[in-house]
């Protein structure tokens, strides 16, 4: 289907194939991204899954909820292209989507 690439803080990149259907987070968690730990399984109560999108891409993934918001706002690294990977669902349209992850996470 394609490939999503979740780069860390320190410039380590890893690339993962994109499931349809699957949330990054679950994608990343499954294919061991460091840095991605997704405590709450997916339900944007803990933060643990704080992206950040390229700004060419917004249009794409859209922008955080109001819910999503209220969790990666609580992060001293969140900006505005801040999202919860939990978030976002893997379709055809994000092959070859780069996501930055922050140095700490929640």
């Amino acid at each position: 289907m394609g490939k999503i690439t979740f780069v860390e803080h320190d410039g380590t990149a890893h690339q993962v194939e994109l499931v349809d259907g699957e949330s990054l987070m679950a994608l990343a968690t499954g294919s061991g991204v460091p840095g991605i730990d997704g405590d709450c399984g997916g339900e944007a109560s803990c933060g643990t899954c704080h992206i950040i999108v390229d700004e060419e891409w917004i249009q794409t993934t859209g922008r955080r909820s109001e819910e999503e918001s209220a969790m990666v706002e609580m992060s001293p690294e969140c900006v505005p292209n801040s999202r919860l990977a939990c978030q976002l669902r893997a379709t055809e349209g994000l092959d070859g989507l780069t996501v930055r992850l922050p140095e700490f996470q929640m």
